[in-house]
């Protein structure tokens, strides 16, 4: 075997012959079987590359059956790999010994392997390993219809046949004999008559691989070129076919990469996102000035209590689609939904200076708005009833000597690894809460701070609530937001 040199055979490299790990070492060729180039589609083979996988297995072969090893006997697409030059090498040669005796198991999988063997080989009581030299002729006429047509091994057209059936079928030998397909009009009528005479049912009617070698040649009798030629072409043929394939995915990778990003960004403000993919930190951060909005369904209990799990998520997600579809159009961002609780704060992680307020009062209007239209699927006739707080956690305005607010920056920072969240504490939050949880159905309940900042708009209207207990703040306040008059 170590004097075994050729071009197209792989070379030998060593074996280890202790038992249970008897193995063969030979060259690697890295580009795979020709069996697995055949089947991917998504690489481009014109004519004069097939021709010149042929003429290499031809040559091969042809010098294999004149050494002493003198026969394959196990010769397939699989057992012809590729080599980083785009050379076929034909591998798995010799060494009987090392080979297990053919498996007369008849399962679909044992007969896949069946499919390149000779007839008469298949009807031996005891197959040797080494095979027959007209046995490898017919296996080469079974490969050269597998890279002429690139359809499969054994096509036989659009006849419905297992593994199973094809190998019983060429074993029994009934004429009409069964054979691959070769009427197709992408094949010459030369390589046509060279498979059928490979694969003729009687072994001494297949060509030699020195009269397959000569009829093979004629194939390239157009393009003859030389050796690096010959290279070169394969090499700009594998290149264009690797640019096609690197573009295809890259627009793969780029669309996968836009919905990774679109996903990030509805879960976490945008700059956050930017600077997370970046690998920067991001620490937590104390805003002066925010405006945070809580709303919750009234009566979302009971309606719960009466409905069935089902209908109660087809509600939210009906609901919180159309109020996401509106805050779209205002410079807040949604914190979280939790049941039927929605929050949302302006003012961060982008700071917009006063603006906070009057964009948090113009989103609660419209989402009151787009409530009174609302249907319920499973109860069309009920009013979904809704009820909205607000409150502004500012520390640059003077505050009189009664005010009971806390006058303390709301922090916001992301916390988690594994799902991670963009979360707001401070009494900012705290109040806001609690502002809803005051309120009236189909009210927007706004606290004195908020309201001190829409004031400064000039075009909201607001009524005054009177006094109203707050948890932990005692008697405050309040006031009820209307409308917007610009």
């Amino acid at each position: 075997m170590r004097d075994i040199t050729h071009d197209h055979l792989t070379r030998f490299e060593g074996a280890c012959v202790e038992w249970p790990h008897i193995c063969v070492l030979t060259e690697y060729c890295r580009k795979g079987s020709l069996r697995d180039i055949l089947l991917n589609d998504e690489i481009q083979l014109d004519w004069m590359f097939r021709a010149s996988l042929m003429n290499d297995l031809v040559k091969g072969m042809s010098f294999l059956h004149a050494s002493a090893i003198h026969s394959h006997g196990n010769l397939k697409s699989s057992n012809c790999v590729v080599d980083s030059r785009f050379v076929l090498k034909i591998t798995d040669y010799g060494l009987g010994s090392f080979r297990s005796l053919p498996s007369y198991e008849e399962s679909e999988r044992q007969c896949e392997k069946k499919l390149w063997t000779a007839p008469e080989l298949l009807r031996c009581a005891s197959l040797s390993p080494v095979g027959t030299q007209k046995g490898d002729v017919y296996s080469f006429g079974i490969i050269l219809q597998e890279i002429a047509l690139r359809k499969g091994t054994f096509y036989v057209g659009g006849i419905p046949l297992s593994c199973k059936e094809i190998v019983s079928k060429v074993r029994n030998g009934f004429r009409p004999y069964l054979r691959p397909m070769t009427d197709s009009a992408a094949l010459t009528d030369d390589l046509c008559s060279l498979m059928q005479r490979c694969w003729h049912e009687d072994p001494n009617e297949r060509p030699d691989f020195n009269q397959t070698k000569k009829i093979i040649e004629k194939f390239n009798k157009d393009n003859p070129g030389n050796l690096v030629e010959n290279l070169l072409h394969r090499m700009e043929q594998y290149a264009i076919n690797l640019e096609g394939l690197v573009e295809e995915r890259t627009a793969a990778y780029m669309e996968e990469k836009r919905k990774a990003d679109d996903l990030l960004y509805q879960m976490l403000p945008v700059p956050v996102v930017d600077r997370l993919k970046r690998g920067d930190a991001v620490p937590a951060e104390a805003f002066e000035s925010v405006t945070i909005l809580f709303s919750d369904i009234v009566g979302f209990t009971s309606l719960s209590a009466s409905s069935n799990p089902m209908q109660i998520v087809n509600l939210l997600n009906d609901l919180y689609t159309c109020f996401d579809a509106i805050i779209d159009n205002y410079d807040v961002y949604k914190v979280e939904t939790i049941g039927d609780a929605y929050m949302l704060v302006s003012g961060l992680p982008v700071r917009n200076g006063i603006r906070h307020a009057a964009e948090i009062a113009r989103t609660a209007l419209a989402l009151l708005r787009a409530v009174s239209g609302f249907t319920i699927r499973h109860r069309p006739n009920d009013q979904l009833k809704l009820r909205i707080g607000i409150h502004t956690g500012n520390t640059t305005f003077s505050v009189k000597p009664s005010y009971k607010f806390v006058l303390s920056p709301c922090c916001a920072g992301v916390v988690g690894l594994k799902m991670p969240r963009y979360c707001l504490f401070g009494d900012t939050v705290n109040t806001a809460s609690r502002m809803e949880s005051s309120g009236m159905p189909l009210a927007i309940h706004v606290s004195e701070p908020t309201k001190i900042l829409l004031e400064r708009f000039q075009c909201f209207k607001l009524q005054l609530r009177g006094e109203v207990p707050l948890k932990g703040k005692g008697t405050v306040t309040t006031y009820w937001l209307l409308e917007d008059a610009t």
